[in-house]
């Protein structure tokens, strides 16, 4: 049963048959944020068009944006985003060990300081309000140039919208990553 605060829509038509044959293809269902905003073809087709666009984004590693994807959806609380980045990150051939730990990423000692200074810089820029800071910024800078933090700030305003339109929606995880017998996401030690 879905928590959504939305009842999902089916799916129907041609475009309904499209999205569906897609999506099964690509998570082996149908995400549900999918069926909830279906009721407005306009903000899916949005949705869409903003998660084709990312996925040609190259100037910053994608190793280092999902981590940053991942660090916005545990802060914000997306349990649906969390799940799926875990997945994608499996799916991508990532390092599922270090994404299993994006949760704890503070507690962990399997990231790189250039990796814990994106997870930061993702976090700082999802609190309200952001609390990005010269330092951090000159930091990034450094490391990954110009080029590559633009790509990485709006990546992580990106994921902002999805974690914080889902959570607002009332969408929860659909174990993705345990239909791939991943271990369960670590649990930080602290509230």
């Amino acid at each position: 049963m879905s928590g959504t605060r939305i009842p999902k829509a089916e799916l129907t038509g041609v475009y309904g048959a499209l999205v569906k044959r897609m999506s099964r293809r690509m998570f082996g269902a149908v995400p549900e944020p999918v069926g909830v905003v279906w009721h407005n073809r306009k903000v899916l087709n949005f949705s869409f068009s903003v998660g084709r666009s990312v996925q040609k984004w190259d100037r910053c590693d994608a190793t280092l944006k999902s981590y940053a994807h991942m660090a916005v959806a545990s802060l914000v609380g997306c349990s649906f985003c969390l799940d799926l980045g875990y997945f994608m990150a499996h799916n991508e051939g990532l390092d599922v060990a270090k994404a299993r730990e994006v949760p704890r990423w503070r507690e962990s000692d399997v990231f790189t300081p250039l990796e814990r200074d994106v997870m930061a810089y993702a976090e700082a820029m999802t609190q309200t309000p952001p609390a990005v800071t010269d330092e951090m910024s000159a930091r990034l800078l450094a490391a990954l140039g110009p080029a590559a933090l633009v790509e990485l700030t709006s990546y992580v305003a990106v994921a902002n919208y999805m974690t914080r339109s889902n959570t607002a929606l009332g969408v929860e995880s659909q174990e993705f990553s345990a239909s791939c017998d991943l271990p369960p996401l670590a649990v930080p030690s602290h509230p």
